[in-house]
């Protein structure tokens, strides 16, 4: 008698577990790989999920087995080791597995269409007689686009055919379908512009990389030092190799200039994956990228998953930018993951910053990571002077103190371009009322709902809350409204009034709301046209502006005073990243900063002694108090619409995991959660904290373990979130 053949699978379901299933009805034993994808039943729905194991026997009797109804695969989408990353990612960050293969598929996949991922049909025209087809015809028109070259349905229908006519020129052998072989990317005559010539610095970095081997490196350099040509010139080596190179970056906004920056030095298909892009657009990607057509892929977070034909490097550009850790949902670390993934194909890796993260820092300190520096700005450029301005006594208008718009009026004169960076959106924080103190809060969050003037719209930035923008207080009918507080809109408009005869460019996520707007307005700027730029922490990463002199830093005081224990860091980042956008060319430049605390130790020690100094003082406040990089921490934290529900799930969930602990784990809270109040729902945090990352690990997978057997009310939710990144 043979041994039953039971299929292990992973469904897009909120469960920490597999399902096991009998194969489909006539199904061939080899087609059953683990990764490929599987249409089951699952209740009275339909679901598509991964096989993960096959194997002879199951916990359940095999008779209450339902059959699975179709393998959808001739082979799995993902390489056997993005499918094991996937895996021990799942495993890590105790998330259900079926979800996080469902994340690190294309939408495309997800669903169970698109079962020909890994082979695109095309039509063409065969080169049969048309002469029966009517003048004017829909198949004449398409028999002669169809001759201009394939195209996929989906062109096609782009095009405004119907599936129906493009079945009728199949049928009268007008029109076939094929599938194109894959066309890798040529590995000579490779470079397009001549590379640039390397200080020793940078020399040094590229010889240190070698391709065809693993290795994780941290490139700190200052900013404008000339990181991206050494991603370049890496990125080189590796095309000669008929390898490819995986570069991920923080930003949305960031992809256009570096996509169109390795276009011009490579002659070889660039491939772009990012949420911005129609999903058409993101599997064509992906596809390429799959086939080993695209010699260089680039995108943000997600992209760390996609899968490559020939991997040769990875580079993660900004490392340090909090982008890079998933907030929600599947809560995992594209930088970490990043460096796993180059480990497990033996290529290497490259972290760059110009303000690394401390536990990036504190793996180079500690000699797991290569640390090559960049201390030198590239060619003629010179490191920005840096001055506080302090306010603490000064009579500000519309938050610009007189010696800021003075310096700013100076450098517009000279022809240069001013970039004023304020990090809030939106015209002002808050509207009060002058005689009752109403303010404007968000129903949904614990959040004052931002002035939006210009559309007459008070918003909540965390829910997307909306409502008109009062004319008269909705409590006492005054109309004694005050805007309190300095935003984009608000900047941008009062700059305006000072500066007619300049414009003034406003980048946030507002103004950067449609499509492309953010390319077309940088190109306006690289025109070198004197201008002020205003904007958020958009404006800070990684963007080379050659004509911005002048830096204002209008407020970086919150930074310096905050319940987070990354708040320093982050502050330092932030200012040294905006602060370099200044003077990157042969231009001197200058930051201007504005603090009433011009005089606190941590905003002296940057100013005197950089980034650098900055960070191994907070390394040392970390270990002192037991915090990462030196401790490993997990945030529990419980979510509903009444506040002692989840207040209560959580102490006694504490009390659990008291109880299921290793040694050296702690557990503290519940507490609330740095923005209690949130789309509705109240949030309470249990911190799960321990030296040791392995009894850590043992102590959340019994928990989770535990978690799942209870029965909660379906609105009081529950998430996990291993290594959180603030």
């Amino acid at each position: 008698m043979t041994a039953p053949v039971i299929l292990r699978i992973a469904l897009p379901v909120p469960l920490r577990r597999l399902f096991d299933y009998l194969p489909p009805a006539g199904s061939d034993p080899a087609s059953l790989q683990p990764g490929v994808r599987v249409r089951v039943p699952f209740g009275r729905q339909q679901l598509t999920g991964v096989l993960v194991e096959v194997q002879a026997s199951s916990d359940i009797p095999l008779a209450k087995l339902r059959p699975a109804q179709a393998i959808l695969d001739d082979e799995p989408p993902l390489p056997p080791l993005l499918f094991g990353l996937a895996q021990w990612a799942a495993s890590y960050y105790q998330h259900p597995p079926g979800e996080v293969m469902a994340a690190v598929l294309p939408s495309a996949l997800r669903d169970g269409s698109a079962q020909d991922w890994h082979q695109q049909r095309l039509w063409r025209a065969t080169g049969a007689d048309p002469g029966l087809l009517r003048q004017g015809s829909k198949q004449l028109a398409l028999y002669q686009a169809l001759q201009q070259g394939p195209l996929p349905r989906a062109a096609i229908a782009g095009a405004g055919f119907s599936p129906a006519v493009l079945k009728a020129l199949a049928d009268k052998g007008l029109a076939e379908s094929f599938v194109p072989a894959a066309q890798p990317f040529a590995s000579t005559d490779l470079l397009a512009e001549t590379p640039l010539v390397l200080n020793e610095e940078q020399a040094v970095a590229v010889a240190a990389v070698v391709p065809g081997r693993f290795s994780a490196t941290l490139l700190e350099g200052v900013t404008g030092s000339g990181k991206t040509e050494v991603y370049l010139q890496l990125i080189g080596k590796v095309l000669a190799r008929g390898e490819q190179a995986l570069v991920l970056v923080p930003e949305i906004g960031l992809t256009p200039q570096t996509v169109a920056r390795f276009q011009r030095r490579f002659r070889c298909p660039v491939a772009v994956l990012h949420s911005g892009l129609a999903e058409g657009e993101r599997y064509s990607a992906w596809r390429s990228a799959a086939r080993g057509e695209a010699g260089i892929v680039i995108g943000t977070r997600s992209a760390l998953f996609t899968p490559l034909a020939h991997s040769g490097i990875i580079i993660v550009d900004e490392e340090h930018d909090s982008s890079f850790k998933q907030q929600d949902g599947f809560r995992y670390s594209a930088r970490d993951l990043a460096v796993l993934r180059a480990q497990r194909e033996n290529v290497p890796v490259v972290l760059g910053s110009a303000t690394p993260s401390l536990e990036t820092l504190h793996n180079a300190l500690q000699q797991r990571y290569e640390h090559l520096r960049l201390t030198q700005r590239a060619g003629q450029a010179r490191a920005p002077l840096l001055e506080v301005i302090d306010t603490n006594r000064k009579v500000l208008t519309e938050g610009m103190s007189s010696e800021l718009l003075t310096a700013m009026r100076d450098e517009l004169a000279r022809g240069n371009q001013v970039l004023v960076f304020l990090n809030r959106r939106g015209y002002a924080p808050a509207v009060v009322c002058a005689d009752c103190r109403w303010q404007g809060i968000c129903p949904h969050c614990s959040a004052r709902l931002t002035v939006h003037r210009k559309t007459r719209q008070l918003r909540c930035h965390h829910c997307d809350y909306m409502e008109a923008l009062p004319d008269h207080c909705p409590q006492c009918d005054s109309t004694r409204l005050e805007y309190v507080g300095i935003g984009t809109q608000r900047s941008e408009q009062f700059l305006a009034a000072q500066f007619a005869e300049y414009p003034v460019w406003r980048i946030d996520r507002d103004s950067m709301s449609r499509r492309h707007s953010l390319h077309s307005m940088l190109d306006e700027i690289q025109r070198g046209q004197p201008c002020l730029l205003v904007g958020t922490q958009m404006l800070a990463k990684g963007h080379h502006f050659p004509h911005v002199t002048l830096v204002a830093i209008l407020d970086i005081d919150s930074g310096l005073f905050s319940a987070d224990f990354r708040s320093a860091e982050k502050m330092g980042q932030l200012l040294e990243q905006v602060a370099g956008r200044a003077g990157r060319a042969e231009k001197p430049g200058k930051v201007l900063i504005q603090s009433r605390f011009a005089e606190h130790p941590l905003l002296q020690t940057l100013l005197r002694d950089g980034y650098q100094r900055l960070a191994r003082l907070l390394l040392a406040e970390r270990q002192a108090a037991g915090l990462p990089p030196y401790t490993y921490l997990a945030l529990l934290r419980a979510e509903h619409a009444d506040p002692q529900r989840a207040r209560l799930l959580l102490r006694e969930w504490g009390q659990v995991l008291q109880g299921l602990c290793d040694s050296g784990v702690h557990v503290a809270g519940p507490w609330p959660a740095m923005m209690e109040k949130r789309a509705g729902f109240y949030r309470f945090d249990l911190q799960v904290k321990s030296p040791s990352r392995s009894a850590l690990q043992k102590t959340l997978a019994r928990f989770c373990a535990y978690a799942e057997t209870q029965k909660l009310p379906k609105d009081l939710r529950w998430s996990l979130d291993v290594d959180p990144a603030g």
